[in-house]
């Protein structure tokens, strides 16, 4: 009887920092980057690391870590989010933080790129201790963050109180309220209209942009969306509204799939009701990793980083793939679905309306004026448009898949203003 040799299976670094300065030099490389800028615009510019000790409800005491990571700040302030997160580290905080760099100078908004994060888990805590969780944050960074210096916005479990919370202990501070601290945050504070659905919107709007190019009618195709929180579910929503059929839909409990459609807003009231899409009526269970794996004409990726690794990309069948999160392919299944034909849309391209819609909120914070809602969907839907044009003619011009392409445009225009502006001293 013959042996049957079984092979292992294929393994990947799927550590984000590494995956992102992966991503970095593989651009780099095509841009001829010397060493010295190289190593520049590889390294954080600033990284704090931060004990936090809050007073629980029942009186004791725990300490919990924290982190900031200022990335860039060549082409303006540092820009990012803040999760809330058990599995949140010093690497992924790293990663995010360039992540942001590249993702404002792909869309051509004046900031760089900053992130933080907080390991907790905000479910198995109390308002009262989040909040103090949040202005202890808040009240350590202060001397790093600012309007002019780094503008934080909500990420993973935070949201728009989180950033009221800043804002108020940020403003303590200076003894005077300074609502451009922070982006996301309510609208009677400042906040901007649109914003909450703002990454998700985006998102659609250079998916149009690709079934354009690729000659697909959107109001005939097909979506899976793989995670049902804020981004996943809008970007569903959107989707549903401008004809397009979403087949499958899943968020941390599981996932649903109907090959003759979802009734999404139905999808959402039943999330509301029970706190997840599973057992939706008329639909049948399927798994996260399945749910990748279907065919279909656009999948968006709306969960957490490395989604799509090497061990699955070849079966992932969709035309596009239009990432929602940050980070959900790695470098590995890059070049796989490269090979495949999928038309990828990176995340510095496709998520990047969350941060466009926050550089709308600042400048309204800053000149005290403020625009209604048609006119920032006006704005954003022309950014992310042009956005789409130029990575699309960089991928095209140096033969290479989207995301490359995107790193080859944010990484040439951050590296231009570095030489422009210098080393000091």
């Amino acid at each position: 009887m013959a042996t049957v040799k079984v092979l292992p299976k294929p393994t990947e670094d799927l550590n984000p920092f590494r995956i992102a300065m992966r991503q970095f030099d593989n651009a780099a490389d095509k841009l001829n980057l010397h060493r010295g800028l190289r190593e520049v615009l590889r390294s954080p510019r600033r990284a704090l690391s931060l004990s936090l000790p809050i007073k629980l409800d029942d009186g004791s005491i725990k300490v919990f870590q924290g982190f900031r990571v200022q990335h860039n700040n060549a082409r303006g302030p540092c820009k990012g989010g803040i999760r809330y997160h058990p599995n949140v580290s010093f690497d992924e905080v790293q990663a995010l933080a360039s992540w942001m760099t590249w993702k404002c100078a792909t869309v051509n908004i004046p900031f760089g790129g900053a992130k933080g994060g907080i390991i907790c888990d905000p479910k198995h805590l109390s308002k009262n201790e989040l909040e103090r969780l949040t202005r202890r944050y808040a009240y350590e960074i202060s001397d790093f963050i600012g309007p002019d210096r780094d503008i934080p916005a909500p990420d993973v479990y935070t949201d728009a109180q989180v950033m009221a919370w800043i804002m108020d202990t940020y403003s303590m501070t200076r003894g005077h309220s300074v609502p451009g601290v922070v982006t996301g945050k309510p609208t009677f504070l400042g906040g901007s209209l649109g914003r909450n659905e703002a990454t998700a919107r985006g998102c659609v709007y250079v998916v149009r942009c690709a079934c354009e190019v690729l000659k697909i009618n959107y109001k005939r195709a097909t979506a899976v969306i793989q995670g049902f929180g804020n981004a996943g579910s809008i970007a569903a929503e959107l989707l549903h509204k401008i004809g397009m059929t979403v087949i499958a839909v899943s968020d941390s409990n599981g996932g649903i799939v109907n090959q003759k459609g979802l009734d999404i807003p139905k999808v959402v009231a039943h999330k509301e009701k029970t706190g997840s899409v599973d057992r939706f009526p008329g639909s049948k269970p399927i798994s996260s990793e399945e749910l990748l794996e279907l065919q279909c004409d656009v999948l968006v990726p709306a969960a957490l980083e490395n989604q799509i690794t090497i061990t699955n990309a070849h079966r992932i069948r969709a035309k596009i793939i239009a990432e929602a999160a940050n980070g959900p392919t790695t470098p590995n299944a890059d070049r796989v679905l490269y090979e495949k034909g999928v038309f990828l849309l990176p995340d510095i391209l496709a998520n990047a309306g969350g941060v466009t819609v926050s550089y709308f909120e600042w400048v309204q914070d800053l000149q005290e004026l403020f625009w209604d809602v048609d006119e920032v969907h006006h704005k954003m839907e022309k950014i992310m448009g042009k956005a789409f044009s130029d990575v699309h003619k960089a991928a095209k011009d140096h033969r290479v898949d989207m995301r490359t392409g995107a790193y080859i445009l944010a990484i040439d225009r951050v590296a231009k203003a570095t030489e422009s502006r210098g080393i000091w001293p």
